[in-house]
């Protein structure tokens, strides 16, 4: 346990260490814009690689906590004339409060049931972002008021590329303590066997509504940046395909690693822009890429070059 958190220490640290060193070479905005799709990303996949990773528990709906999140806090700052800070809390704690609502009954489900609950789950929210025009916008999307904290309005991708930065920072040291914690233990423990968890005095519900939440609220908050940063938003934001996009990028970097699910979304987050060129077969080289990686790297990315390096060492 002392090992992997010293890894974890040092994992950090080189984290930190790119985030102050990349702006000496990133060349153009366009560059900029794709570094901050990805921290985003990897904010939303963190949390979501503490559900699916540690804990077990599939979800299929999360795109529609990041959509939630992404029409709360500009709502709330335009209609009511909040300031954009106060207003991406509100909306993160009213999402931690419907995820909270709806765990109980959905986490009591398991296997293709519970993918199933939080696939309508998702359906759901996505539909009412559609449907409740007046309000959202519907199909067309809305303007998103820009974001502003203590009288200063971020502008500019370099801004905005410190925030995201001192976000995902600040995502990765709270899940490397949750997870070296008595809380990721009792993750672990009912990932491999609700009945065993049990047995030892977990209280399974309760931890997995609690990383449920948790999740959720990350994602809100990412959703709330997204949509501050683009400055228009959209319920394609909110999409099952927008929640498989999330799940693959966990499950390509690698489920149980937290610096996993970042490489994951920096992967699935750039790859496309690579692959551009290849406009016509983008899709297929995509996928291609997906399975070779499944197959060959079965654990995902991290932890199975980590194992390979290890067994090198050896």
């Amino acid at each position: 346990m002392v090992d992997h958190r010293r890894k974890g220490t040092r994992g950090l640290v080189l984290l930190a260490l790119i985030i102050v060193a990349l702006p000496a070479v990133i060349p153009n905005a366009y560059i900029y814009d794709v570094v901050i799709l990805i921290g985003i990303n990897a904010i939303v996949c963190i949390g979501l690689n503490l559900l699916i990773g540690y804990a077990g528990q599939i979800s299929l709906g999360h795109a529609g906590f990041f959509g939630l999140g992404a029409y709360a806090s500009p709502l709330l700052s335009d209609r009511l004339d909040w300031p954009p800070a106060l207003a991406l809390l509100a909306a993160a704690m009213a999402v931690g409060l419907l995820s909270f609502a709806v765990a109980k009954p959905i986490l009591k489900l398991r296997g293709h049931y519970l993918a199933m609950a939080t696939l309508g789950l998702g359906i759901i929210i996505s539909i009412v972002l559609n449907q409740e025009g007046q309000l959202t916008g519907g199909p067309d999307g809305m303007p998103v008021p820009p974001f502003s904290l203590l009288g200063q309005r971020a502008e500019g991708e370099a801004t905005w590329y410190w925030i995201v930065g001192a976000l995902l920072l600040a995502t990765v040291w709270l899940t490397l303590n949750l997870v070296d914690s008595p809380v990721g233990r009792a993750l672990r423990a009912l990932h491999g066997s609700e009945v065993a968890a049990a047995v030892t005095g977990i209280d399974v519900l309760r931890y997995k509504i609690m990383v449920f939440v948790l999740s959720a609220v990350l994602a809100s908050v990412a959703g709330s940046v997204y949509a501050h940063y683009a400055g228009f938003i959209t319920p394609s934001e909110a999409t099952f395909f927008r929640s498989i996009e999330f799940v693959t990028m966990v499950v390509l970097g690698g489920m149980a690693s937290t610096f996993g699910a970042l490489i994951g979304a920096a992967l699935l987050t750039a790859l496309p822009q690579v692959l551009t060129p290849l406009q016509d077969y983008q899709m297929l080289t995509f996928g291609a890429v997906l399975v070779g990686t499944m197959v060959f790297m079965p654990k995902g990315l991290v932890p199975s070059l980590a194992e390979r390096l290890a067994r090198h060492r050896r």
